[in-house]
Order: structure tokens, then C-alpha cells, then sequence
């Protein structure tokens, strides 16, 4: 591999990585944004919000030490297959010692790069963290292992005209033939996997109403919210990616279910009835993925 693509595919995984950083000190940096005395209720919250947080913060440290070995594998292999090319041009009679040397390497850290590959997608499956970065980030690992097992075949064949024939390169190629296409199809199926739990992950429901219509479908229940068998289908599904201002028609609203105060804004429009307008989903949505409003 040439020195600038070697360079272009580091700048790459640089930006992924940031990429990710930014989004864990985005979610960080809104609970310790601010603090005041507050009820017992907020601050059960607070210390459950910062729980959820320290634990994504936790998968999100794991996946990206596991980012950093794929690609120092990918460099060492980078490495190994300049070295080759060098000593294809030696004039040297020994030099397929060293070929051998170093395709011994390449292969290994093949292997390693595919098992690590799998790690990272156990790691994201079992996490709570589902993002389209990590599904390009992952699209972009096999893509790079099937440019590795292309390049490899054109090592063998440059090697060949060379008269140099190292058994460990053939089998290296046909193990990355049959590898890289069930890591292929492995992706495959758990990007499907990964979507339809994105999805679940990224959905909520909201309901608002008067005091005796949220009697009548047992959302409120002696004073209690959500605390009997309600009717789920009184609620409306959203996807909260998308769905971030939910208009109340109603003068006086008040939220039921908790969220912490500082992930939404209560707003009037010209008519001057209230606006949900929901200003930090993440941490909104973190305590609970039901949300019912009291009206008049």
C-alpha cells in the first residue's frame, strides 16, 4: 500500500474516532451543565441519568480501544506489505526468508483483525449504543479486509513471475477467501439485526389529554401515572430522531412522566398555547420512554 493511501485511510479512522468522542462529551456535558438544589424526585434522576451516562460512556471507551488495535493491525500490515515490495527488487539470493517473514505477518494479523472485527460487533450488539457511525465504521473494516485480500492475490501473482513461491501466501489467500465473505454475510445480518434494534431504541410514545380522559384509559390512576394497565394504543408512536416539538393545544400543560427539566422547554405560539419543544432527545428520552402531558 502507498504511503498516501496508508495516510488517507489514518485520517479516516481519526475522524470516526473523534466522531465518537464528540458524541460521548456531548452527552457528558449535559449533566454537568448544571446543578442546583433540587427535590429528592430530580435527584434520583440526576444520579440515574449519570449512571446511563457513565455506562455509555464505558461501552463507548471499550469499542474505541478496540478501534485502535483493528488499525494499528491495518498499518502493520500496510508495513509488511511495503517491506515485501522492497524485497522483490533486492538482488539478493536469500531474500525469500524474508518474504516469508513477513507474509507469516500479514497473515496473522489478518486473522487478528478478523477476530477483533467480530469483537467489535459483539460489543455493539450487547451495548446500548446504536449509531450510523459504528455501521460505517464497521461497512468500512470488511471493505478494508477485501482490499487486503485483493492486494494479497496480486502479491502472489507479482511473486510468481518472480519465481518465488511461499506456501504460507497461498494459504493465507484462501483462508481470506473464505473468511472475508462469512464476515461479509456476518455484517450483513447483523446490520439488519442493528437497525431493527436502532428503531426500538430510537422509539417512544406520548399521549396528552385532560385529567378524566387520562382517567378513562387508566394512564393516571389515583393521582399515579402509567402505575395500572393502561392503553398503550391511546398513545402515539414517534421516532425521537425525528419528532422533537409536540403541539398541546391547551393554555395549561404540565408533564406527568419524568424528564429532566433541562432537556425541554415549554413554549407559546401565537395563539398562546403551549409547545413541548424538546431540546436534548438523549437526555429527555433517558428516564422514560413514555411521556404523558396534563391539559385543559
Amino acid at each position: 500500500m502507498k504511503e498516501g493511501k496508508r495516510n488517507a485511510s489514518l485520517k479516516t479512522w481519526m475522524a470516526m474516532l473523534l466522531s465518537l468522542v464528540s458524541m460521548m462529551t456531548a452527552v457528558t456535558g449535559c449533566v454537568q451543565r448544571k446543578e442546583a438544589p433540587v427535590s429528592l424526585q430530580t435527584v434520583a434522576q440526576d444520579d440515574s441519568l449519570k449512571q446511563v451516562i457513565a455506562d455509555r460512556e464505558e461501552q463507548i471507551n471499550s469499542m474505541m480501544a478496540t478501534l485502535n488495535e483493528i488499525q494499528e493491525g491495518f498499518n502493520q500490515i500496510s508495513e509488511a506489505e511495503n517491506r515485501v515490495s522492497l524485497i522483490q527488487d533486492d538482488e539478493r539470493t536469500d531474500k525469500a526468508a524474508d518474504i516469508k517473514e513477513d507474509i507469516q505477518l500479514i497473515a496473522d494479523r489478518m486473522q487478528l483483525n478478523r477476530e477483533l472485527i467480530k469483537k467489535l460487533q459483539n460489543q455493539l450488539k450487547e451495548s446500548d449504543f446504536k449509531s450510523a457511525e459504528f455501521k460505517r465504521v464497521i461497512a468500512n473494516m470488511v471493505k478494508q479486509l477485501e482490499a487486503k485480500d485483493q492486494q494479497l492475490q496480486q502479491l502472489r501473482a507479482e511473486l510468481d513471475a518472480k519465481n518465488i513461491h511461499i506456501a504460507v501466501l497461498d494459504q493465507t489467500i484462501t483462508d481470506l477467501n473464505t473468511n472475508v465473505s462469512d464476515l461479509k454475510a456476518d455484517n450483513d445480518m447483523k446490520l439488519e439485526t442493528i437497525n431493527t434494534q436502532d428503531l426500538q431504541l430510537n422509539t417512544a410514545w406520548y399521549v396528552f389529554g385532560t385529567k378524566s380522559e387520562l382517567r378513562e384509559q387508566r394512564i393516571l390512576t389515583d393521582g399515579k401515572v402509567l402505575q395500572s394497565a393502561f392503553n398503550k394504543s391511546y398513545f402515539t408512536k414517534i421516532d425521537i430522531r425525528v419528532t422533537n416539538d409536540i403541539k398541546l393545544y391547551s393554555k395549561l400543560a404540565k408533564l406527568l412522566t419524568p424528564h429532566p427539566s433541562s432537556s425541554y422547554e415549554l413554549v407559546k405560539d401565537n395563539n398562546q398555547q403551549y409547545e413541548l419543544r424538546i431540546t436534548n432527545p438523549q437526555i429527555f428520552w433517558s428516564t422514560s420512554k413514555y411521556l404523558v402531558i396534563l391539559v385543559k
